[in-house]
């Protein structure tokens, strides 16, 4: 780390010079604006005024022979969230069928375009504008997407649609696209404080941005769980006894109305309930409890019963889930910030 003297400039005036390396890195001249961020911690952070936004990241990356497709995928994932604008994929030999599907599997994933392909190279570029993004409005729709999924899910649970539930299912890749979306830009904003100032994110929102994310991506995650389950449950006359599903319906659709209101309490920076939300997990444990001490009609098999505990176990992780994002707002509240 390096230091520097603070002098005085005139009679009024403290000033400190700039290194020049970061002065030349940064392309800055006699002239030039630079940003200045106080932070809560008593941090300065100094950065170029100007449009840091669109700057081309290129990586290019190995595939050997027989790398499996999850490897694959993972390291496309892992450049993509880095920030990386172009991703260049290059085999050892050429690429397998099976190879090449995933490349397009996840491309389409990430929002990226292939723009250039033959059969030992492919290139992959991102069609996102990161200096033309809304973290609110991205949240908003990722939040709607995995509510309609928990909505239907209810439903189809409570009048047993299998249709429904299968409708679900391909709302999840919807979720994940916005989720890698999502990550990639709050990443972006902790590395380039240009681009968070921009969109009006600390370093401190970064990180509870990050978890909202992540919490609403799992909650999907089990709604999805959940959603295969009624898909393939047994027939009509097998049924569980009327206090049950009762009581399972119950939890759900109080839980679907707690993942509600803590994600818009979230984003408005509203506390007055998020007190009440991490209060329903309770009760909701006891609703999923209560469960395992009611009567099952006679001859249910054993394979429904464990489908019904699969579902009370991730309504009940669903739950915690909400709990974890109400607490994350009441953290928000009292966020030190600079007068």
């Amino acid at each position: 780390m390096e230091q520097r003297k603070i002098v005085a400039l005139g009679q009024s005036s403290l000033v400190v010079s700039l290194p020049k390396d970061w002065l030349r890195s940064n392309n800055i001249s006699q002239g030039d604006w630079l940003s200045l961020q106080p932070l809560s911690n008593g941090t300065l952070f100094v950065y170029p005024t100007k449009n840091m936004t669109n700057d081309v990241r290129s990586i290019s990356l190995t595939i050997s022979t027989n790398e499996k497709d999850a490897s694959i995928t993972r390291k496309i994932i892992g450049a993509y969230m880095d920030g990386h604008t172009l991703i260049n994929l290059i085999s050892e030999k050429i690429f397998t069928i099976n190879q090449q599907a995933a490349i397009r599997q996840i491309s389409n994933i990430l929002y990226m375009m292939i723009i250039k392909s033959d059969a030992n190279s492919i290139t992959l570029e991102t069609l996102i504008d990161e200096d033309r993004a809304s973290i609110s409005s991205s949240v908003e729709r990722i939040h709607l997407i995995t509510y309609s999924m928990f909505r239907d899910t209810i439903n189809a649970l409570i009048v047993g649609d299998k249709v429904l539930a299968e409708s679900v299912l391909p709302l999840e890749n919807d979720v994940d696209q916005l989720m890698f979306f999502l990550l990639r830009l709050i990443r972006s904003c902790a590395q380039n404080l240009s681009l968070g100032n921009h969109l009006r994110l600390d370093p401190l929102d970064c990180l509870d941005y990050q978890n909202l994310v992540q919490s609403i991506e799992r909650i999907a995650d089990h709604i999805s769980a959940i959603a295969k389950i009624i898909a393939r449950l047994t027939p009509v006359e097998e049924k569980l006894t009327i206090n049950v599903s009762e009581n399972l319906i119950k939890a759900a659709e109080m839980t679907l109305a707690s993942y509600d209101l803590a994600v818009r309490s979230f984003l408005s920076s509203n506390i007055d309930s998020t007190n009440e939300i991490i209060d329903r997990e309770v009760i909701v444990n006891n609703l999923c409890n209560d469960l395992i001490k009611m009567p099952i009609v006679d001859g249910y098999k054993s394979t429904s019963l464990s489908d019904f505990s699969f579902i009370k176990e991730n309504i009940k992780r669903i739950s915690q889930y909400v709990s974890d994002i109400a607490e994350i707002t009441i953290d928000r509240a009292y966020k030190r910030t600079i007068e």
